[in-house]
Order: structure tokens, then C-alpha cells, then sequence
């Protein structure tokens, strides 16, 4: 549900000041660029502008006192389900690493190696990239205070590696940040979203004609979704393309494992969705406007998971398993866990399963989260994608 943007909470005004610099940083763009910005470049400087983006500044993002809160700050109960399909891929290799895209503030990963540890199964090292040196702080804190006996097998990243992984590499809510395009479809011609300086001194969309190769992936996708409404507005990814190119180089055998919000291609052109899936969070409020509060809140797309699949089998990785984040929690034994008795008191007990409910009822994560599997040189079945898998919807 999105937040009326008047409602919004104000920012604080250290919070302020730094929003100022942002903008101030993105005018500079603008008039470099001639006096309006695509979109996808202003999502990239207002996400990840080296010490002023949202991702790449100190403040606090994640969890309760954030901006979101993630499937592992709702429960520990999502890092437990995955492990279980972390230690499959490393036992199908006999062994190997794990590589987290994005860690957060470390909760998955201390959740992961807690539980791969239970299993027997740690990986040989546990490897972090993260573009937020904010981030990585906390993530050694995390880990140090959970985990101190393993931090030693920890170690952080500043690219993906060159080849020769092994292992699993992991992206929980990390595709949805990735800079996008917005087009728009006008009386037959396709438009691209620009940014302006507004009157006000904030910011204001311009609609330009797109340029060729927009337009020729957006009369790419009529020609296979069908045709769309005039003023359609949407999003797509050109970036997404080089993304998994680069991980599946960086990939020598094991498994990609993407959690994400966001529908096979022709879920997510629906006609019916005529503004697209653009979305921002501030202060755990939901609206749809980028051009606000640059710096300060978060920027997303919903993931087109065919793309996903289509970018890997370019790429040369197998397509191995597809579902909803609740079949697949459940395939790797939440169950299991909630009727566990590990020695729990009610409250916590009761506590956890309203925390899997949250992680699977389909008004919640449950279906709005994808989990989609691609693989190179192991083989499956996946244990994640055994109660239901969805690849024929892709």
C-alpha cells in the first residue's frame, strides 16, 4: 500500500543536509548531461554515488529502524530454510564457498553460517561484496558478536572475482536495485523518462523520444507480450543483461540463487499495470515517487525474472528451478522447523510462526518474492524447488 506523499515523516536535519548534497550532486549531472538526466543514471547517483547514495552512505537502511526490513530481519527462519539448500549445492561439489551479493547489516550471513555450521557443512570461505563501507562495518559486527569462532572464514570483497568460484552465490533483494529505464508508449512512438530541474528547485520528469536501442527493446517486448495501452508506463533493465554475465564469469561450477520481488515477463506487462512496479521506501512507508528525497530513500523495480533467466542462459547457466518464496522456503523444510522442539517456551514458539507466516502467506512475502536457481557444472534436483516448480511460467 502506498503512502500518501504528504504523510511522509520529515527528515531529521543532518538527514536534510545530507539530501541537499545529494541533489546537489544530481544537478551537477543534469547540466552536464544538457539539462536533463535518463532515469537510469538518476537512480544510479541517487542509490550509488561513492559516499553520497542511498546505498552507499552511512545511515541506517535495514530492519526496524531502517527504511525496509528484509526476509532474514523478519526471522532467522529464512537463513535456516536456506542454508538447507546451500549445503546441497556444496555437498553436490564436495565442497566450496559461498558469496553473498549485498549483505545487509549481516544478519543472513551469520544466520547462514550458524546453520551451516549445525549441518557440518561450512563453506571453505564466506565472501561478502558490498559497495557500502557503512555496511561492511556492520556486517563485521554482526558476524563478530554471532558468529566469532567463524569470522576468520569471512572475507570481504571490492569486485566479483575473475573466475574459478565454487560454490553458491547468493542475491536476497539485490536485482530490484539495479538502475532501470522507464518508457512510456505515445500515439505509437515510445518515449523515455528523464529528470529536469524543476521550477521549485526539486526535480521534474521530462519525456523525450527514446533513443534506438530502447526503443528497440521496448517494440521487442510488444512483439511478445502484445499490445499495451497508450500512456503505458513501465521499466526495463538493460543493465541486468551484464549483470549476470559477470556472475556467471565469475561462476566455474555451482549454483546463482536470486531471491527478489517481482513476475515472470508477461505478469509483469500486464495491461491493467499502467505505471509500471516503480517503487520507493522511506521511514517503512511505500510511495511511488523517485524524484523526492533523493539519497534518503530507497529506489526499486520489481525484477522481470524471464529476463533473469534469459540474461543466465545467455550467459551459459542452466535454468535449474523457479518458484514463489513460500514453496520454496517450504522445500527446504520450514515445517521442519516451526514443529522442531528445540526447547522453546510458548511465546517464542509462537513467535516464530508468526514470523513464518509473514515469510509465506501470499498477502505477505509468500508470492510476492521469486526464487529463481541457475546453475553451471552441478546438477539437481533442488530440494528448494521439489513442492512446486514454476519454469514453464517463465
Amino acid at each position: 500500500m502506498h503512502e500518501h506523499l504528504d504523510r511522509l515523516p520529515e527528515p531529521e536535519p543532518d538527514a536534510r543536509a545530507h539530501g541537499d548534497r545529494v541533489a546537489a550532486r544530481l544537478g551537477e549531472a543534469i547540466a552536464e548531461a544538457g539539462g536533463a538526466l535518463p532515469f537510469d543514471r538518476f537512480m544510479e547517483l541517487a542509490l550509488y554515488a561513492p559516499g553520497l547514495g542511498y546505498y552507499s552512505a552511512g545511515a541506517r537502511r535495514f530492519g526496524r529502524g531502517g527504511d525496509f526490513v528484509t526476509a532474514p530481519e523478519v526471522s532467522s527462519l529464512f537463513g535456516r530454510c536456506l542454508a538447507a539448500q546451500a549445503a546441497e549445492v556444496l555437498e553436490r561439489l564436495g565442497g566450496g564457498d559461498l558469496l553473498e551479493l549485498g549483505a545487509g547489516r549481516g544478519t543472513l550471513a551469520a544466520d547462514l553460517l550458524e546453520a551451516l555450521e549445525a549441518r557440518d557443512r561450512l563453506p571453505g570461505r564466506y565472501l561478502i561484496l558490498d559497495v557500502s563501507g557503512a555496511l561492511r562495518e556492520e556486517q563485521r559486527e554482526t558476524l563478530a558478536r554471532r558468529v566469532p569462532g567463524l569470522l576468520d572464514r569471512v572475507a570481504w570483497l571490492d569486485a566479483l572475482p575473475a573466475g574459478g568460484f565454487r560454490g553458491l552465490v547468493l542475491g536476497n533483494e539485490v536485482a530490484d536495485a539495479l538502475p532501470v529505464s522507464r518508457f512510456r508508449l505515445a500515439g505509437g512512438r515510445v518515449l523515455e523518462a528523464h529528470v529536469r530541474q524543476g521550477a521549485d528547485g526539486g526535480f521534474a520528469w521530462s519525456w523525450p523520444e527514446a533513443g534506438g536501442a530502447l526503443a528497440s527493446r521496448v517494440r521487442a517486448l510488444l512483439d511478445e507480450v502484445g499490445p499495451l495501452p497508450d500512456g503505458y508506463t513501465s521499466e526495463l533493465c538493460p543493465r541486468l543483461e551484464p549483470w549476470i554475465a559477470s556472475l556467471a564469469g565469475a561462476l566455474d561450477a555451482g549454483a546463482l540463487l536470486l531471491v527478489d520481488y517481482g513476475y515472470p515477463r508477461r505478469e509483469y506487462y500486464l495491461p491493467e499495470r499502467v505505471d509500471g512496479t516503480l517503487q520507493c521506501h522511506y521511514r517503512h512507508r511505500a510511495h511511488d515517487d523517485p524524484l523526492r528525497l533523493a539519497g534518503l530513500q530507497d529506489i526499486t523495480a520489481h525484477v522481470d525474472f524471464t529476463a533473469l533467466a534469459e540474461a543466465g542462459h545467455a550467459a551459459g547457466l542452466a535454468v535449474a528451478g523457479y518458484t514463489t518464496q513460500a514453496h520454496f522456503l517450504l522445500g527446504c523444510g520450514l515445517d521442519a522447523l516451526l514443529g522442531a522442539d528445540d526447547g522453546d517456551v510458548t511465546a517464542a514458539r509462537l513467535a516464530r510462526a508468526s514470523e513464518a507466516k509473514t515469510l509465506v502467506l501470499p498477502g505477505e512475502m509468500g508470492e510476492r518474492f521469486q526464487v529463481l536457481a541457475m546453475t553451471r557444472g552441478v546438477a539437481g534436483p533442488w530440494r528448494g524447488f521439489a513442492l512446486r516448480d514454476l519454469r514453464a511460467r517463465l
